[in-house]
């Protein structure tokens, strides 16, 4: 084993109780610095962070409000059904809270007949009318054209049954209670700073170029280090992490088509610019892809004390090509930002490039003269950080 890179040999059950303790703080500390930067972003920054506290408090609010004006004004009977109907109300986008809207007052709305007249024909027997009426809302409720909006069928009969009464005014005020929740939160969510989504895609963008950034400066700053490859679980981690932020890409890229659509928004709201091309999305993608697999190949030279990795040379020059792919995401989300002197910009861009492509020329030099032994993580590196490189330099 080349000094600088050593290799834990802890696996499967034969983990010390000092790795066992670690690795649970390890994800502690991981997850606890993800919410900071959360709470940290939507506080000093307009970005997905800040747009999911505006809807969460808005739900928040279209459920007060509900429940003022059916609980405390018109002091309806099952006044629950306002708030619970509005929260589900305020969607992503405008469009999304109509449909959500019409699927579920029709869903709630089977679910409190159903229930209703299954109290009456078992003369308000609560588990007989929960025999004939669960099971059918279940199923029901699985029908493709009430999309997530099915299960609150069952929920809205196991209300109407445990409330043990089945009176035709009782079924009609829980019907208006629902009606009411729905129109108050399609009406917050559509006029109480409506969704525009179409900076989210930019931002999201901007944020997976940022931590693919973060990734790769981190691993090739490991790399470095005395024993860095053991810190290959903390980069695969992040890695992984990348995936979520390219599938948030995605739902944002459908929240801007979506979000347009009997949307007052875009006249109430200053939309920006338009989001980045779709192209954009899936070259990110092959990137998070190829760093992903840069973080396999280190795992398995850590895990498999029978493979041979390469030399202590072949990682610095491996971490020397992480660090410049590094400074060009860094260039790459300052672009998409749109801040600054883009010419500028273009030549650090086309500076951090050439020399990556340096650096990958010594990179492979040195692979071929590495042992024969060493020959196959070695190669598997240099190949994923070759595709690492051409993924990162844009085509136009």
């Amino acid at each position: 084993m080349p000094a600088g890179f050593g290799v834990s040999t802890e696996k499967g059950n034969g983990l010390t109780g000092k790795a066992r303790l670690t690795r649970p703080r390890r994800w502690v500390g991981q997850e606890w610095a993800e919410v900071r930067r959360s709470v940290r972003s939507a506080l000093v920054e307009a970005g997905p962070e800040r747009d999911t506290l505006v809807q969460s408090l808005k739900a928040a609010g279209a459920a007060i409000a509900a429940w003022a004006v059916s609980g405390w004004w018109f002091q309806a009977p099952m006044a629950l059904l306002a708030p619970w109907t509005a929260i589900a109300m305020v969607g992503s986008t405008v469009y999304q809270s109509v449909r959500t809207g019409i699927q579920q007052f029709a869903i709630i709305a089977l679910g409190t007949v159903w229930a209703s007249a299954a109290m009456a024909f078992t003369r308000d027997q609560t588990m007989a009318a929960m025999l004939f009426t669960l099971p059918f809302m279940m199923l029901l409720g699985n029908y493709r054209r009430f999309g997530s909006q099915g299960i609150y069928g069952a929920t809205t009969a196991l209300f109407v049954i445990t409330g043990g009464v089945s009176s035709t005014s009782t079924v009609g005020h829980r019907l208006l209670e629902t009606l009411i929740g729905a129109v108050i939160g399609l009406l917050v969510n559509a006029f109480v700073l409506p969704p525009v989504h179409l900076r989210s895609v930019r931002d999201r963008l901007v944020r997976l170029a940022r931590e693919t950034a973060d990734v790769l400066g981190a691993m090739a700053e490991g790399l470095r280090e005395e024993n860095g490859l053991e810190k290959w679980e903390s980069w695969h981690h992040s890695a992984g992490g990348l995936t979520v932020s390219l599938q948030n890409v995605s739902e944002a890229r459908r929240w801007a088509m979506e979000g347009s659509r009997w949307n007052p928004g875009g006249r109430l709201r200053r939309t920006g610019p338009k989001p980045p091309p779709f192209s954009e999305d899936m070259r990110w993608g092959r990137v998070c892809t190829r760093v992903l697999a840069i973080t396999r190949t280190l795992e398995v030279i850590n895990d498999d004390s029978e493979l041979a990795p390469p030399s202590p040379d072949f990682f610095r020059l491996l971490s020397d090509v992480l660090g410049l792919a590094s400074s060009i995401c860094v260039v790459e989300a300052e672009l998409l930002v749109g801040s600054g002197n883009e010419a500028t910009q273009h030549e650090h861009r086309d500076a951090a490039v050439r020399e990556a492509w340096s650096a990958l020329s010594s990179l492979t030099d040195t692979f071929h003269r590495q042992e024969p032994w060493a020959a196959a993580v070695g190669g598997e590196l240099l190949l994923e950080a070759r595709q690492l490189l051409m993924e990162l330099v844009p085509s136009a």
